[in-house]
C-alpha cells in the first residue's frame, strides 16, 4: 500500500455535490441485488432523442464533424441561437452575445468564477439546484440563500430578496421554472426582481433551462426587460427541452464582456464543445418543434396523474407545479425527516426519490420525485409508497 499523500486545494471542502447521482448508485447497487427499483430522483426526459436531431449527428459525423471547433462554438449554432433567444425573449441577441458549453453547468460555474471572488455575495434559490450553492463556496464567494416558500406556490418574497441584495452582492440567480418545486416565477415577480437589482451594480443569472417545458402558462425572461438583458446571463440547453442529456449540449446568452472572459474559460478547460454534437443542435432548433409539444402533454399527463397520488398517500400534501418535470410533496406529517424518508422508500419501496435537502436547507420536510417515467411505473411507485408509509 502506497503512503503518498498530498493535501488537496481547500477549495475542494467548500465543493458540494449532485445527490441524485449518489442515490442512483445505491439504487443501482439494489438492482445488482436483485431489487426492483422504480428510478424517479434522475432529472432527465425518459424519451429518445428525435430521430432529426439523431440523424443529423450521424451526417454530421460523416461528413467529418469530429475535429476542433471555434471555442465558444460553432459559427452556425451561435447564429441559431440568437435568432432563437432574440425570438423568444423578444430581445436583440448577437452570435458574439452567445457561448456554447458542453452542458449547462459551465453556465453556472464559468460566470461565477469570472465574476465573484472572496468578499462578494451571490443570492440563490433556496431549496435550488445544487451546484449553484457549491460553484459558489467553490470560488470563496458567500452564498446568501433566498428562501423558496411553498406558501407563495414555490416562488420567493420579493420583501426577502431586498433584504438581502446590498452593495457587495454580485449576482441573483434565478430558476423558472425550478428545479425541484416546478415553481414558476409570475410576469410580477420578473417586473419586481428587475426593479430592485436595477439599483445595484450587480449580475442575475436566470436559469431558463426548462423555459419549454411549462403547463398553461407563458414564460418570462428577466432578459426582455427594458435594461435588463446587459446584466442578464440566461442559461438555456438542449438537455431537457430535445432530451439529449447524454449530449452534453448547453449555452449562455450574455453582453459580449463577459462572453469573451467564458470563452477564455472554454479555451483554458474543455477547449470547445462537440463539433457533431453543435450540428446536431442547429437541427434542434430549426428543425420539426412537434417533440417537444408531444413530450410536455405527456408530462402534464403524467403530473396530473402523480400529484392526485400522491395527495391520497398519508402524511403527504403535493401541489401542482406549473413547470418542468418535478413534484415536491410536503412530508411533514409523516413524522420523518426528509433523508431518513427518502432511503426509507429506497430500501423498503424501491422507490428512489431525493430529500428536499439535497437542494438546500429549507428542503426539510419535502421530497422530490421527477416523473420522467411512465404512467404505469409512476403507478407501481405510487402503491409501493402508500404501502410502505402505511406501515410506519
Amino acid at each position: 500500500m502506497s503512503s503518498f499523500s498530498v493535501a488537496p486545494a481547500k477549495a475542494m471542502s467548500r465543493l458540494g455535490t449532485e445527490t441524485a447521482f449518489e442515490v442512483l448508485v445505491k439504487a443501482k447497487a439494489l438492482e445488482a441485488q436483485g431489487k426492483e427499483i422504480i428510478h424517479l430522483e434522475i432529472g432527465e426526459p425518459d424519451f429518445d432523442t428525435p430521430s432529426n436531431i439523431t440523424e443529423a449527428a450521424i451526417k454530421a459525423l460523416r461528413e467529418g464533424w469530429t475535429h476542433y471547433g471555434p471555442a465558444a462554438g460553432l459559427p452556425e449554432l451561435r447564429q441559431a441561437i440568437a435568432q432563437y433567444i432574440g425570438a423568444t425573449r423578444r430581445i436583440e441577441v448577437s452570435p458574439d452575445e452567445v457561448v456554447v458549453t458542453p452542458g449547462g453547468k459551465p453556465i453556472i460555474f464559468f460566470p461565477i468564477l469570472a465574476l465573484a471572488q472572496e468578499g462578494d455575495e451571490i443570492i440563490y434559490p433556496n431549496p435550488g439546484f445544487p451546484i449553484y450553492e457549491s460553484m459558489i463556496n467553490f470560488v470563496g464567494a458567500k452564498a446568501v440563500p433566498l428562501k423558496i416558500s411553498e406558501e407563495k406556490d414555490f416562488r420567493f418574497d420579493i420583501h426577502e430578496l431586498k433584504s438581502k441584495i446590498n452593495s457587495r452582492t454580485k449576482m441573483v440567480i434565478i430558476n423558472s421554472p425550478a428545479n425541484p418545486t416546478g415553481g414558476v416565477l409570475s410576469e410580477q415577480d420578473i417586473r419586481d426582481i428587475a426593479d430592485l437589482v436595477k439599483q445595484y451594480n450587480c449580475y442575475i443569472m436566470s436559469d431558463e433551462i426548462y423555459s419549454r417545458i411549462l403547463y398553461g402558462h407563458q414564460h418570462h425572461s428577466i432578459a426582455s426587460l427594458p435594461g435588463m438583458k446587459e446584466r442578464t446571463i440566461i442559461l438555456d440547453g438542449f438537455s431537457k427541452t430535445y432530451s439529449m442529456t447524454g449530449w452534453r449540449a448547453g449555452y449562455g446568452v450574455m453582453n459580449k464582456e463577459l462572453a469573451a472572459m467564458v470563452t477564455k474559460l472554454m479555451t483554458n478547460s474543455n477547449s470547445c464543445t462537440n463539433s457533431f454534437v453543435q450540428r446536431a443542435c442547429v437541427e434542434a432548433l430549426r428543425g420539426p418543434q412537434d417533440s417537444v409539444e408531444k413530450m410536455v402533454s405527456e408530462f402534464q399527463r403524467r403530473r396530473d396523474f402523480m400529484v392526485d397520488g400522491l395527495n391520497k398517500i398519508k402524511g403527504f400534501s403535493c401541489k401542482k407545479p406549473l413547470g418542468a418535470f418535478y413534484v415536491f410533496p410536503n412530508v411533514t406529517k409523516t413524522g420523518m425527516d426528509s433523508r431518513k424518508l427518502g432511503d426509507y422508500l429506497l430500501n423498503e419501496a424501491g422507490v428512489a426519490a431525493l430529500s428536499g435537502t439535497a437542494f438546500g436547507d429549507y428542503g426539510q420536510g419535502y421530497l422530490r420525485f421527477s416523473y420522467a417515467n411512465s404512467i404505469e411505473n409512476i403507478a407501481k411507485a405510487l402503491e409501493r409508497i402508500s404501502r410502505a408509509i402505511e406501515k410506519l
